[in-house]
């Protein structure tokens, strides 16, 4: 039988004893075994902080971001080989798809917003700057700066390859080594990528390593520069996060736990409309896809009373037509559990939900299936049960069945609708189907505390809409109560789970080195020549330009005024602007001071700078009156080289400031700079 192996401190680790086997779970046969015996789990630790981390830490987040689309490419180019291994753990093409490609396109996800939200460095810039003293010399800054640990990743085995994949890729963008712990019942298919990750080569040394099998005493080696993220029932949760070394030592710990997550469909809905057609076929998905093995599937169907029983017709006249099997025979839309195990549990858990709920579909016991023997491979029907009483049988808000199984809960009132909603006591994502804004707002601002995400689905949103169970790279993957309380992904918000918040205390100039980004008064340098002259890499953070003076006349406002078509009175009647309490008299426009700084400020010759793109946080702090005296202080705020492209994006700080050196406007410009050793590239 094939031995599954690890990876660490470099190299590929087969165990010699305490094996468990991992099975077909379309045939019950066994086709794996895995020991993690032998490893040297504090060794891995080491490796990863002295090798990995030390590695990580020096590349720039946008280096890491590159790594991570390099990777993503890699992965995807040798997709099909995941596929075959899939298919044995039950999961049909689509379900497959989602785990594979979904888990490849978050290492996307993470790489472009890396690049586009992150500085080209290795400090994040937290916030903007607080002034601390009557001087401006002395001011305060939080940061973000990578955690000098390991970050210990244990995985379910519900998505063997995305569950790996949506932890990495914020881990490695954070610039933190990763030791990869995925669920043993599927670890097959996370060992067969695993190896692909370790073949690209693209991974620096220790970034990454792998253990099938128990984590043996790797917990008990943590301290306070580690996290562990933990995705898996609240149970192990729960008991992982007592380890004494992660209590003593205040070990990051997020957890994602198997929730009780619901959808409601609300009072206003009609048989014949959109929304009503949009909630079964929503149920009936997250009850198949993944056979219902996601910690994200409908379990809390809740409906208004009245229409209880056309949506459980619905429901099951829908569930009626899935054909059940092996995922690679024709026509097959629903695979099996992981396991046996599995699926002797799901039996167990509907039996106690059925003291609670009557059956309106499928037998747990009895299935048919196409291609396959339904006794030897882990099959079952999709289960709907219908509870008439929830609010008074509480106990199935508390029993999970972690399968094709959903329960139908009636409401008689949108209260009684949010109250249900609730009583999962915390959930990883919450659903409502519904036309009525004011209905749907009402539940969201009454349940959304109780949810990590909540999912707002109707006739103009259902066409584009990822739907009810799609946790997103974009968004936050988590929930308060039972969900676990932690959070996953998020965009740039998981990248922080792995930084270290640091409030920097100081000058200007000092934090401004620090953070390499041009920060409030902090001192300047006058450039060697015009700055718009300079090539991305002559380019220097604080290298400035004071631009010569410009006299505000009553015909320049006069002339903008005809040329932009802008009368706005404070700028064309002196009696009205008078009688402004802002404003002394006529004032010139703030989109001409804006338009004539540039004619101050920009070198007008071809040169190095290739394009303005945009202007940030642009403000006017003071009224320009005709006969100020205007300059402008151009400096080079903050540098980021787009590599292979020939070109950087620099941003220019701004600052007009009048005849008293008051500033009168100020805002970043956005340009394009050339290199000076790589050729443009305008692909």
């Amino acid at each position: 039988m094939n031995k599954l192996q690890s990876f660490a401190k470099g190299q590929w680790h087969t165990a010699s004893d305490g094996f468990r086997p991992c099975f077909n779970a379309i045939t019950g046969e066994k086709i794996f075994e895995l020991s993690s015996d032998g490893l040297d789990f504090s060794g891995m630790l080491d490796y990863a902080k002295d090798k990995g981390g030390k590695t990580l830490r020096a590349m720039t987040f946008h280096e890491r971001a590159l790594m991570l689309k390099e990777l993503a490419l890699y992965l995807l180019s040798r997709k099909k080989e995941f596929y075959q291994l899939s298919f044995l753990t039950g999961a049909t093409k689509l379900d497959s798809w989602i785990d594979i490609e979904g888990g490849i396109g978050t290492l996307f996800v993470y790489s472009g917003k890396g690049r586009r939200e992150l500085p080209d460095h290795n400090v994040f810039v937290d916030g903007n700057l607080e002034m601390l003293s009557a001087s401006d010399q002395f001011i305060g800054q939080h940061i973000c700066t990578s955690l000098q640990g390991a970050a210990v990743h244990i995985n379910a085995f519900n998505f063997p390859c995305w569950g790996m994949l949506e932890k990495l890729a914020p881990t490695l963008l954070a610039g933190v080594p990763a030791i990869v712990k995925p669920a043993s019942n599927t670890s097959f298919l996370t060992e067969k990528m695993f190896h692909a990750i370790i073949e690209s080569g693209i991974l620096p040394d220790g970034t990454v390593q792998l253990i099938c099998g128990s984590t043996g005493d790797l917990l008990d080696n943590l301290d306070c520069q580690d996290a562990v993220a933990f995705t898996g029932s609240a149970t192990t949760g729960q008991y992982l996060k007592s380890n004494k070394a992660i209590m003593h030592n205040s070990v990051r710990f997020t957890m994602e736990a198997d929730s009780l997550n619901c959808s409601i469909l609300t009072p206003d809905t009609q048989i014949d409309s959109p929304e009503f057609n949009f909630y079964v076929k929503e149920v009936v998905r997250e009850m198949t896809i993944k056979c219902g093995q996601k910690c994200t599937a409908i379990r809390r169907a809740i409906v208004p009373r009245e229409l209880l029983s056309p949506v459980a017709d619905a429901i099951s006249e829908r569930l009626a037509r899935i054909a059940i099997g092996d995922p690679l025979s024709e026509g097959v839309k629903m695979g099996s559990l992981a396991s046996e195990a599995q699926r002797t549990e799901v039996r167990e858990r509907v039996a106690e939900l059925s003291k609670y709920a009557e059956f309106i579909y499928g037998n747990p016991d009895e299935v048919e299936t196409l291609g396959a023997d339904s006794q030897a491979g882990a099959f079952i029907n999709p289960i709907l049960l219908a509870c008439e009483n929830p609010l008074e049988d509480t106990e199935v808000h508390d029993i999970e069945a972690f399968g094709p199984v959903s329960t139908l809960m009636p409401y008689d009132s949108l209260s009684e609708a949010a109250q249900l909603a609730n009583m999962g006591q915390g959930s990883l994502v919450g659903s409502v189907f519904g036309y009525d804004d004011e209905i749907v707002s009402d539940l969201v601002m009454n349940t959304a505390s109780f949810h990590g995400r909540m999912v707002l689905i109707n006739r103009d949103s259902a066409e584009f809409s990822t739907g009810h169970g799609s946790p997103l790279p974009h968004m936050t993957h988590g929930g308060p109560g039972r969900a676990g309380g932690g959070e996953e992904m998020g965009g740039i918000r998981g990248v922080m789970h792995y930084m270290q918040r640091t409030a920097l205390q100081g000058s200007p100039t000092t934090i401004s080195k620090i953070c390499n980004k041009f920060i409030g008064n902090a001192k300047t340098k006058e450039a060697p020549k015009h700055p718009f002259k300079l090539y991305f890499e002559e380019l220097e953070v604080g290298q400035s330009l004071l631009s010569k003076s410009r006299t505000i006349t009553l015909d320049d406002i006069e002339k903008f005024a005809d040329l932009s078509g802008d009368r706005f009175y404070a700028h064309m009647d002196d009696k009205a602007a008078t009688e402004n309490p802002f404003f002394d008299g006529r004032v010139a426009h703030g989109y001409f001071i804006v338009s004539m700084a540039a004619g101050l400020f920009v070198e007008p010759n071809p040169g190095p700078v290739l394009a303005n793109y945009g202007v940030d946080d642009l403000r006017f702090t003071e009224p320009v009156y005709p006969g100020d005296d205007l300059r402008v202080k151009l400096t080079c705020k903050q540098k980021s080289y787009r590599r292979g492209k020939g070109y950087g994006e620099v941003r220019w700080d701004i600052a007009i400031t009048n005849q008293e050196d008051v500033v009168v406007a100020a805002y970043d410009i956005l340009t394009m700079v050339a290199s000076n050793t790589e050729p443009f590239d305008d692909a």
